[in-house]
């Protein structure tokens, strides 16, 4: 439909207004040739009302339900003026029909933007939309009992069996924001508190309550995506015995074909976008991390209307790790749809806040997870050495190994001159064994001193930069370890058997060291791992917390020991950086990058991944004609092989898709005589589609393994040297912070709870303090100073104080041993169970020394489980009596049986001099 010269703004409006109704399914008609039951949908122009013409009545079925009022672009801005106009059509009487209520669909549209209010909702708010929904959607929501916005206000109670207190917050938060109809909701939760469970509950909620229809879990990564799926499949409702799976149909995209009867869709946003565009994916474009990417788009990815995936497709959009930039570039991709916008992450920056309209409805941080013992905290080791901060150099004319970094292959060579490179060059360009021997066999002799106690190295992930740099130094902990295979092994996406090998490191005693790349850097759990090794840097701030995450989970005492049997409790684990992870400057996002140190593979990335710009194709045009005069015949092979034609053609067709000449011929071909700058970006863009199909995840890999200067030169000559190997150097000065601030709320709070008021004002009487006491103590405690939890305080103090005993079993026995700390009753750190032990010792010795009566064996098993009982309930009370473990053997009756009269008092001295 040409556009003339003569027209109103309305008019054109409108046309453009009736290319989007049909569509989007629907058959638009004169008011002159009205025929509603001509097709499913029918959108009648013009149609009469009691108070004039509406400009388009919306028929589904042969009736009426909804109507659009038309307005010229200029109205974009002042759009939602419109809406007393449209809702008065709404409810107004039609012509020929009989419509006593108002008809329920009502939209606002000029020729780009479009806004939409469902009459059905509590409170009828209008929201823009991408286009207008089709005819099969307004025809099911009709027939729906309610809106899904209606469905909202009646969700039922929260059954919290099975959830933690911030997974409960979490869903009750969410949900009162969806019953007030915002749109975006940002869930935040950190590392290992459940937030993938958290979404499948209130996605379970939303489906089986609320009416909702399908619902979108997108990620960013393949690897997300399956495990998503598993714990789709794996999650048991708590008020229904059938699992997720087998009461809705949960499908992961591996195609652009999606099953109509698929209530939740898994799909990777790359995948999306490519389902959207109607083409094909390849699935390597699904294993980046986008995080760690350093191509980036300068505009938007262009998103148009596919009525396949129609934006109504989903009721809500639940979008895991959001935290990360993908929204900024793909942000069309998640607004194309009609739906409630959920964010899930751990680590939010500025922007995250900003797309989700600062509507953070769950604030969980790492600090309240170890309050709650969710989360454990880390501590930091330094390994420092000569060659790691300062970098080599090899000597000229000193024969030299080289190594192909992908076979491996060896040989040896003069080296013409002298060869002086940086500490970044490291396990790249040039491989120093020495200076990776240095860092393991520090680690190997510093584990014991790092986790005292210890039987066997603790379960460790050490992070390598590549997988040449993962097989050095496999390689070289099997042999100052003296180990086989079995000890350590690789977990990367280009090892075998990568998962068997996970699972193993998860559930099984070997391999105690397993070195990745990035395979397990985001969204795998291996909860017994106790210590990681950065032996490559990090520049994303998130990435690192992502990171640092796989460290942070806990994991219970008969787990850990499964796999690690000297283990009593993972308190806390360890970052052993050996190269200034911890040091170096991290960007809280990776910023817009167009400059020439793209790397190949990100930029070839960027072309298959829908980048038209004519700079990419310029520049990877650029690159691989100069590779292609490097190259031997059997890497020409190699690639031809895999590209189904020469490396040659292949810069040949990159250069053709931008050559002016050529682009200005297509452009005439495709009814332009004279093209204008749209009609020849238009062509421009066609060709370079088309050449981008020549590319494949497996091609760029070939090819990016071959551009990599694969010759590494070996440095065996250079020896390193261990400059610091101890925990880092703040730990003090953060302990000292940490234990005055602990001891400065102990004492402002002296007067306030009543355990401390009695250990601080009358500590002769600390045996009347309960078990409920100590228990209110840390609530409050917890409560008011997350970050003061009090096993975290314990390793403060143990730090200072040279502490290498065993930490406490739990947080109230080690808040008791603190407080007696602070309060001088101890003058050094003693575990609470140690103390009451020793007590009990030094009573029974006591008793026992004197001409009186000695107790019975019968006597002291009571004594020991009352003993037992004080090193985790603090005082012995008739009523416990008549609990576990003392109803077992026989409970009051019994205790009164053997020691009579003397019960209470015997109870009572125990309670002095157990707690002395």
């Amino acid at each position: 439909m040409s556009i003339s010269s003569n027209q109103t703004p309305e008019q054109i409006a409108r046309d453009q207004i009736d290319k989007r109704l049909i569509a989007a399914g629907w058959q638009v008609q004169d008011k002159a040739s009205l025929n509603p039951n001509a097709s499913l949908g029918v959108a009648v122009r013009e149609y009469q009302t009691d108070i004039g013409p509406a400009d388009y009545v919306l028929f589904v079925d042969g009736h009426a339900v909804g109507v659009v009022e038309a307005k010229p672009d200029s109205w974009g801005e002042r759009l939602t003026t419109v809406e007393e106009q449209s809702s008065g059509y709404a409810a107004a009487k039609l012509k020929w029909v009989k419509n006593n209520e108002p008809l329920p669909f009502v939209y606002e549209a000029t020729a780009i933007v479009t806004r939409f209010t469902d009459g059905r909702d509590p409170a009828p708010r209008s929201r823009e939309v991408f286009t207008f929904h089709q005819p099969e959607t307004l025809k099911a929501w009709e027939n729906a009992p309610q809106s899904l916005r209606a469905g909202l206000q009646k969700l039922p109670d929260l059954n919290t069996d099975g959830l933690r207190v911030c997974q409960t917050t979490a869903i009750t938060k969410l949900e009162n924001s969806l019953q007030m109809g915002k749109a975006r909701a940002l869930v935040q939760m950190a590392t290992g508190s459940g937030k993938t469970f958290t979404a499948i509950t209130e996605i379970y909620r939303l489906l089986k309550h609320a009416g909702a229809r399908r619902i979108l879990f997108l990620v960013d990564t393949k690897n997300l995506g399956e495990q998503a799926e598993g714990e789709f499949m794996a999650y048991l409702p708590n008020d229904d015995n059938r699992k997720f799976t087998e009461l809705y149909n949960v499908q992961r995209l591996t195609s652009s074909s999606m099953a109509g009867d698929t209530q939740v869709v898994i799909s990777t946003i790359q995948r999306m976008y490519a389902t959207l565009k109607g083409e094909p994916l390849d699935e390597a474009a699904e294993e980046d991390h986008p995080e760690e990417q350093k191509w980036r788009r300068k505009e938007p990815l262009p998103v148009v209307y596919n009525p396949k995936l129609a934006p109504e497709t989903f009721d809500v959009v639940v979008i895991d790790e959001c935290h990360r930039s993908i929204y900024n570039l793909w942000r069309q991709v998640i607004e194309y749809f009609d739906a409630f916008l959920i964010g899930l992450t751990a680590t939010p920056d500025a922007r995250t806040y900003g797309f989700f309209q600062q509507n953070v409805v769950s604030e969980y941080t790492h600090e309240n997870a170890v309050a709650d013992k969710v989360n454990v905290g880390n501590e930091v080791f330094l390994i420092e050495t000569e060659m790691s901060k300062g970098g080599g150099s090899v000597k000229a004319q000193q024969v030299v190994e080289k190594r192909e970094r992908q076979t491996r292959a060896r040989r040896w060579e003069t080296q013409d001159d002298e060869l002086n490179y940086k500490a970044s060059q490291l396990d790249r360009s040039v491989v120093a064994p020495d200076q990776i021997r240095t860092v393991i066999t520090t680690y190997r002799d510093a584990w014991p001193t790092i986790f005292p106690g210890r039987k066997e190295v603790p379960k460790t992930l050490i992070f390598a930069k590549t997988d040449s740099h993962a097989d050095d130094i496999i390689q070289m902990v099997r042999t100052e370890f003296g180990e086989g295979n079995e000890f350590c092994r690789k977990i990367t996406g280009g090892a075998k058997n990568p998962k068997s090998t996970l699972a193993a490191f998860r559930n099984e005693y070997y391999p105690r060291i397993a070195v990745t790349v990035d395979m397990i850097a985001t969204g795998t759990d291996v909860k017994a791992l106790e210590c990681l090794i950065f032996m490559r840097d990090v520049k994303s701030k998130n990435y690192f917390e992502q990171m640092k995450g796989r460290g942070t989970r806990v994991v219970t005492a008969d787990a850990l020991q499964k796999v690690t049997p000297s283990a009593q409790a993972k308190t806390h684990y360890v970052i052993v950086d050996a190269v200034g992870v911890t040091k170096s400057v991290k960007t809280a996002s990776q910023p817009l990058d167009t400059k020439p140190s793209i790397p190949f593979k990100d930029l070839a990335m960027g072309l298959l991944m829908g980048d038209r710009s004519a700079d990419t194709v310029s520049s990877l045009a650029s690159r691989l004609s100069r590779l292609d005069t490097k190259l031997d015949a059997a890497d020409k092979d190699k690639i031809a092989a895999e590209a189904g034609q020469p490396l040659s053609n292949l810069v040949r067709d990159l250069f053709d898709a931008i050559d002016p000449d050529k682009v200005e011929a297509d452009a005439k071909a495709a009814g332009h005589p004279e093209p204008d700058d749209a009609a020849m970006n238009e062509a421009q863009e066609a060709r370079i589609k088309q050449v981008s199909t020549l590319f494949t995840g497996t091609l760029i890999n070939i090819i990016d393994t071959i551009r990599r200067d694969y010759d590494q030169t070996i440095d065996h000559e250079s020896k390193d040297t261990l400059l610091n190997a101890d925990f880092a150097g703040d730990v003090t000065e953060n302990a000292e912070a940490m234990t005055l601030e602990f001891e400065e709320y102990l004492k402002d709070n002296r007067d306030q709870i009543a355990a401390l008021t009695i250990y601080f004002n009358t500590p002769a009487r600390r045996a009347e303090v309960s078990f409920a006491m100590v228990k209110e103590l840390l609530e409050k405690l917890t409560a008011d100073r997350p970050r003061l939890a009090p096993l975290t305080v314990w390793r403060a103090y143990a730090h200072l104080e040279g502490y290498k005993g065993d930490n406490p079993a739990g947080n109230l026995t080690a808040l008791v041993a603190l407080v007696r700390r602070v309060t001088g009753l101890d003058s050094t750190l003693i575990r609470h169970s140690d103390r009451v032990r020793k007590n009990f010792q030094n009573w029974i010795l006591k008793h026992h020394a004197g001409a009186g009566e000695k107790f019975s064996e019968e006597q002291m098993d009571w004594l020991r489980m009352i003993r037992d009982h004080l090193a985790t309930s603090f005082i012995i009370e008739r009523d416990d009596l008549d609990m576990a473990p003392f109803d077992g053997k026989g409970g009051m009756g019994q205790m009164y049986a053997l020691f009579g009269e003397g019960m209470e008092p015997v109870m009572d001295e125990m309670n002095a001099a157990l707690s002395a």
